[in-house]
């Protein structure tokens, strides 16, 4: 099979799987790859990674240090939209609503790369999803299946920005895609209506003033009182900047079981402080939110009930 056909192949069967965009690129990538690095290496100038300082790995800016003799990186977007995803009092951003995304990824990849291993003698691949030190947006966007907005996530034109995105690196050559462009435009809703200003410029965020950085990798046992004062229910991420974005007007709701709001979300409210270290643990075991401990849960919600 030639290499044409079995990208196109290999495109399928990321469908198949379950995956509702799927591209291609070609390391090391073109020359906005290198523009990327740049600005990932200014925002780690500016220390808007906060406290986040595996951001800091410097095989995020080198991918061929993920895997020797990477030739091409397959980039997939999982739609985490689901039909319960409207908020309560207690609201919980949308990418956590289903099971723990990173192991669903991560399974559905690996069928992936054991299907391209019988068809390609000698490959070898690598996984990476958002835990691996990946220039990740970059990578997606080089792979052409979505731009990156002015509110720093990747948007693509038919599923909007709802996708966790996920890779394989591999030591092969396959067709690459174009790289997505930009259709933004003149558009700033997500920089005007982000509460706390945290989109300091278009596609730069400020983790410092991020109620999705305090609410999930803040450790203090406060909030800063700029952050607490506008958390207007949030208590766990926050998806006010891709609400209001035009191109999630029409996004597609995904109906599988994975994506299924679970039961804990549904009950969470003010009498979840209560709720047991145990308590927290359990219902968490199949939740992305888990990397949020217990005590976390309830300084945020207290922080609510209290805002």
């Amino acid at each position: 099979m030639n290499k044409k056909d079995l990208s196109q192949e290999l495109k399928e069967k990321a469908l198949k799987e379950g995956f509702a965009v799927v591209g291609i690129a070609s390391i090391p990538g073109s020359s906005r790859i290198k523009l990327r690095t740049k600005a990932l290496e200014r925002w780690l100038e500016n220390n808007y990674h906060s406290e986040m300082k595996w951001m800091e790995s410097n095989k995020r800016k080198r991918i061929e240090l993920m895997l020797n003799d990477a030739k091409s990186v397959i980039t997939v977007g999982y739609n985490y939209l689901n039909e319960n995803s409207q908020n309560k009092f207690l609201k919980i951003a949308k990418f956590g609503h289903g099971e723990d995304y990173h192991k669903v990824i991560k399974q559905k990849l690996s069928n992936i790369g054991n299907w391209l291993e019988k068809k390609l003698p000698n490959c070898k691949w690598k996984i990476c999803i958002d835990s691996s030190p990946l220039l990740e947006k970059a990578w997606a966007e080089e792979s052409g299946i979505g731009w990156i907005g002015k509110h720093s996530n990747v948007i693509n034109r038919n599923h909007g920005s709802w996708l966790s995105l996920g890779f394989i690196i591999v030591n092969k050559e396959l067709t690459p895609d174009e790289p997505a462009k930009s259709l933004c435009g003149k558009c700033e809703k997500c920089i005007e209506e982000c509460p706390t200003k945290a989109i300091t410029e278009p596609f730069v965020v400020n983790s410092n003033l991020c109620i999705a950085y305090h609410t999930i990798e803040n450790r203090n046992t406060t909030f800063p009182s700029h952050i607490k004062q506008k958390l207007n229910g949030w208590v766990a991420g926050c998806d006010i900047c891709q609400d209001v974005c035009p191109w999630n007007n029409y996004a597609p709701i995904n109906k599988d079981t994975e994506a299924k709001t679970q039961e804990w979300i549904k009950d969470l409210d003010a009498n979840s402080i209560s709720w047991t270290d145990e308590e927290w643990t359990e219902k968490l075991k199949e939740s992305t939110l888990k990397r949020i401990k217990p005590w976390m849960w309830r300084r945020n919600i207290k922080a609510v009930i209290k805002t």
